[in-house]
């Protein structure tokens, strides 16, 4: 169950997360770069005697009648640039050895491909689209917008369903990092068992770097990584005017320097637009928040979760709407976000294929299919994003657009459709 994220706020820190279910021991990390003949990772670094050490945070946790092995945490710090290192874990014959590459070095054309999955779980729909991901090369790091295990899906929110899925993404968290987003169920409340504290298994297993950030939780915080600022929101935690996470994000908007990092993209998990019968309007006390911020800070993406099915807004907003003018329908707007609701991993629930008639103009491309979704930035104007449906083969993308960067280059974008990349 090993995974690694961001560890710092501009790419030189990884933490990396495991779990040793019987002993408190061995708590470190082993890590060391690969040299010249181990470029591309094929190699097994053998000829660098010297490896580093990294001590973990060790953790556990009780939930109703389950009891979690040791969660360890370890922060490596002060690594170079785009530089592949390999890490190990373990002693003796029992030693497990993996790789990570670092991001290149902060900057404005810094060429730089996330991947995109939201509501994964683990299903046989989830499991086709995680191999499907896995095996699209493109992706170097996967923004993940909530909604992990569904644990709380089974009786007890049965927490051996955490350790399960833990094992399932293995293959690909423990060699590229997932920036974490928490989800609805994350949150893991079940007051008639006596678990009462929210997000319990999930802030017990998942450290992000929230305090590089100047964040006062891990449910909300930011990071730089190549050419993008990348900005992680809580639905479920309190944002109204003055709470921490509405102040946090309020300064971190601030903080963004669009000639360092010109690509401005926000995860979060319950959407803002959305014309999909299901939760339909869940996120529209956020958006009435926060969406004049976003037009202002002209974000260029905002990626979404929870409803179970794949859409794409046109660039459109609604802040003009107050409850005097009666203005309530989004109109297009070149300084507002592009909305990708990308629930649609795999869920436990099934498909939500139950779209309002007729599509709404705001609605530029939506589908019931399950799928992930890549966003391939080239430089500090253009970026192409392509979404992959799981019947399909990897080079053919269902849903692509060229995005055009909000703050460098501000043209309106024209999107197609069924292109092979």
């Amino acid at each position: 169950m090993v995974h690694i994220t961001q560890g710092d706020y501009v790419g030189r820190s990884v933490i990396i997360s495991w779990v040793t279910p019987i002993k408190k021991y061995p708590n470190t990390v082993r890590y060391w770069e690969a040299d010249g003949s181990d470029k591309h990772g094929h190699g097994l670094g053998h000829k660098h005697e010297h490896k580093h050490v990294a001590h973990a945070i060790t953790t556990t946790y009780r939930y109703y009648n389950y009891t979690s092995g040791f969660i360890h945490h370890a922060t490596i710090n002060r690594l170079k640039y785009d530089t592949l290192y390999f890490y190990e874990l373990g002693h003796g014959n029992a030693i497990r050895r993996f790789s990570f590459r670092t991001p290149p070095e902060v900057g404005p054309d810094v060429p730089y491909t996330f991947g995109i999955i939201g509501d994964l779980g683990q299903t046989y729909d989830s499991k086709q689209t995680f191999e499907h991901y896995v095996s699209n090369p493109k992706g170097q790091a996967m923004l993940f917008v909530g909604d992990l295990s569904y644990a709380d899906s089974h009786p007890f929110h049965d927490n051996r369903k955490w350790d399960a899925w833990g094992r399932f993404v293995e293959k690909s968290t423990a060699y590229q990092p997932w920036i974490w987003t928490a989800g609805n169920h994350e949150l893991d409340l079940a007051p008639e068992i006596e678990e009462n504290e929210p997000f319990k298994p999930y802030l017990h297993r998942y450290h992000v770097p929230h305090k590089a950030s100047e964040s006062t939780s891990p449910l909300w915080y930011a990071i730089k990584r190549a050419s993008a600022h990348i900005i992680v929101l809580s639905s479920y935690s309190a944002y109204g005017k003055y709470t921490p996470q509405y102040n946090w994000l309020r300064q971190e908007l601030q903080r963004v320097n669009r000639s360092e990092t010109p690509w401005l993209i926000v995860l979060l998990h319950s959407p803002w637009y959305n014309s999909n019968s299901y939760h339909y309007m869940e996120g529209e006390s956020m958006r009435v928040v926060f969406e004049p911020w976003f037009v202002q800070s002209k974000v260029d993406i905002v990626f979404a979760g929870h409803v179970h099915s794949y859409e794409r807004s046109e660039r459109i907003s609604n802040v003009r709407y107050n409850i005097t003018n009666g203005l309530s329908i989004p109109v297009k707007d070149p300084s507002a976000p592009i909305y990708i609701t990308i629930g649609d991993g795999g869920n436990i629930e099934g498909l939500a294929n139950n779209f309002t008639e007729p599509q709404p103009l705001y609605s530029a491309y939506r589908e019931a299919s399950f799928g992930h979704a890549i966003l391939d930035i080239r430089n500090s104007t253009h970026a192409y994003y392509t979404w992959h449906r799981n019947q399909d083969r990897e080079s053919v993308s269902a849903d692509s657009i060229w995005l055009y960067n909000r703050h460098n280059f501000p043209h309106e974008e024209k999107s197609g459709a069924c292109t092979i990349v």
